[in-house]
């Protein structure tokens, strides 16, 4: 089994996907793929490096792109802004503790929940705890994984412009080994795909896809990384969010 084949099998990626990743997969420096391969000490690590493309190709209408894995283990999985470490999304206090220290999820919810019109903001602006722990939580959702299921439903595929954290190099420099991969995807996808799908580019690095001729193949919504709390009241987020009822069961 060469290299390549590794990483797809590893990964356990959606047959329908195995065929276009060895292609985009051979734009990758080939003493690249044999670092990967050689080294563990990257994150998500080799067994989840592709798990964005678990799921199947048909019915994506939305490629978040997000910046790089989580920096602890329990919480990169390989696919974006999944925090692996995340179970339950609510308390009797409102958000769940382990929601209130992963900023970017928090932000996240946050903005759902003002686009559904669930909740609404203070004087001061902000959405209190206590405005969430007062919500009718009977017809949402509960969990980490029921959100991403509803992402996955809505057509969502989420990955990040660099799979790889690795500790020695900044995100910004391993980014740039993946940029032909990324080239290479977004052209394969805009042709097998039924319908013209939208790039949803979160943070400074995804905005820089929007720099690859392949690109201009999409649509594009683009907005700081959640992790900035004006993500909360970007008019583009609210207005997507409220489409698409990510906290509705």
């Amino acid at each position: 089994m060469d290299s390549i084949d590794l990483l797809v099998n590893r990964s356990k990626v959606h047959p329908e996907w195995q065929t276009l990743l060895a292609k985009a997969l051979h734009e990758l420096d080939a003493d690249y793929i044999k670092e990967l391969t050689n080294d563990s000490g990257w994150l998500p690590g080799i067994d989840n490096l592709l798990a964005a493309f678990r799921r199947d190709l048909q019915g994506i209408k939305y490629i978040l792109i997000g910046e790089s894995p989580y920096p602890r283990k329990e919480s990169a999985n390989g696919i974006a802004f999944y925090d692996a470490a995340v179970g339950e999304l609510w308390s009797a206090n409102g958000l769940s503790k382990a929601v209130n220290r992963a900023t970017s999820l928090r932000n996240i919810l946050k903005t759902a929940l003002l686009a559904e019109g669930l909740v609404t903001k203070n004087k001061e602006g902000k959405i209190s705890q206590q405005r969430i722990a007062n919500i009718d939580k009977s017809q949402l959702i509960k969990s980490m994984d029921q959100l991403f299921l509803n992402m996955h439903e809505r057509g969502f595929l989420m990955l990040n412009a660099t799979p790889v954290l690795h500790p020695h190099r900044k995100p910004a420099r391993e980014a740039t080994y993946w940029r032909p991969f990324l080239e290479k995807l977004l052209y394969l996808l805009a042709e097998s795909l039924e319908q013209q799908a939208t790039l949803i580019l979160w943070g400074k690095i995804a905005e820089s896809i929007e720099g690859l001729a392949a690109s201009q193949h999409y649509r594009k919504l683009k907005c700081e990384h959640p992790y900035n709390i004006s993500f909360i009241h970007n008019s583009l987020m609210l207005k997507l969010f409220a489409r698409l009822k990510l906290l509705q069961k």
